[in-house]
């Protein structure tokens, strides 16, 4: 794997990534493992199982297992082995935690520079296009959140391209610091994109007045992409960076230009809301329906630190 050098890690602690054995999560855990490599990270495998809750007390050394502690032992290392083939050169640790799976994930999040999940694990049913699990740690995790989906092309990191979705609260925002950041460790090319529409009540009747509203809402689009990378462009001299701005709804623009993107970056403001519908429309429609893995950032208030957003 080629590797790229950059000056120090944008975020500190291991890469966590949730087995369950599935085949999502499996691909999940290869993705991890790239990733750790990339950056330099220790890789930690966690699988949340609840199997003493339904099976009873911890057996004496001398009895049977039981078949949940059989289970989860064997996907812990089906899992850590399968990493160690992958990236022999990474450092990795493996837990079994006695939790539910998204509340394991969440609380590994406070040390983790970042939290990797497959789209759908082993009870979610198969015609669902994101996983209950997946949602709520994108959701709700306080540091970077990566849910592994899309074609082998964007798995593979095939394209050489992250893809970064600019919006109003992105000026000098952790997603876009972790997307050039991203781009850099890979030595891909970073697409930046802001999406606009025109008004709604654009006025047509008088003709010098026509085009006015749509160029408006352009060029303000425009600044609003110049004044979200100025803080970071001059960080990472050496990332090549596309920027556009194009007419359309933001997720949908996003999803369609992901076909050919190894890495979706978006960010993520908190909301009280029901659980996905936190994200916001932008990042919910990408984990649905990204041809690539998606990063959702979570941002950062003034004044705050990774593990305290």
């Amino acid at each position: 794997m080629e590797s790229h050098l950059v000056t120090g890690p944008l975020v500190t602690g291991p890469l966590v990534v949730g087995a369950d054995g599935s085949g999502p999560g499996l691909t999940a855990v290869d993705w991890a493992a790239d990733e750790a490599a990339r950056h330099g990270l220790p890789l930690r495998i966690v699988h949340a199982s609840l199997w003493e809750r339904y099976e009873g007390v911890v057996p004496s050394p001398t009895a049977n297992r039981p078949s949940g502690q059989v289970l989860a032992e064997n996907i812990v290392a089906s899992a850590t082995e399968r990493a160690r083939l992958r990236a022999p050169g990474v450092e990795i640790t493996a837990d079994v935690l006695a939790e539910d799976a998204a509340g394991a994930l969440l609380r590994a999040g406070w040390e983790a520079a970042v939290l990797v999940v497959g789209s759908r694990g082993r009870g979610d049913f198969r015609d669902l296009l994101l996983g209950s699990v997946a949602l709520v740690v994108a959701a709700r995790a306080q540091c970077p959140v990566v849910v592994v989906r899309g074609d082998r092309q964007g798995l593979e990191a095939r394209h050489g391209r992250v893809l970064l979705g600019v919006g109003e609260h992105d000026v000098d925002s952790a997603a876009v610091r972790f997307a050039f950041h991203e781009a850099a460790v890979r030595g891909a090319e970073l697409d930046v994109v802001q999406a606009w529409r025109r008004p709604a009540l654009e006025p047509v009747a008088h003709p010098l007045l026509s085009g006015e509203p749509r160029v408006h809402a352009e060029q303000r689009a425009s600044e609003l992409l110049d004044k979200a990378l100025a803080p970071v462009v001059d960080e990472y001299p050496g990332v090549r960076l596309l920027r556009s701005t194009v007419e359309g709804s933001a997720h949908q623009v996003l999803t369609e230009r992901s076909a050919a993107a190894d890495l979706l970056v978006v960010g993520a403001r908190r909301r009280d809301a029901v659980v996905g519908l936190e994200l916001g429309r932008v990042a919910h429609r990408a984990l649905h329906h990204a041809s690539c893995p998606v990063a959702v950032i979570p941002h950062r208030r003034v004044g705050t630190t990774v593990g305290e957003a």
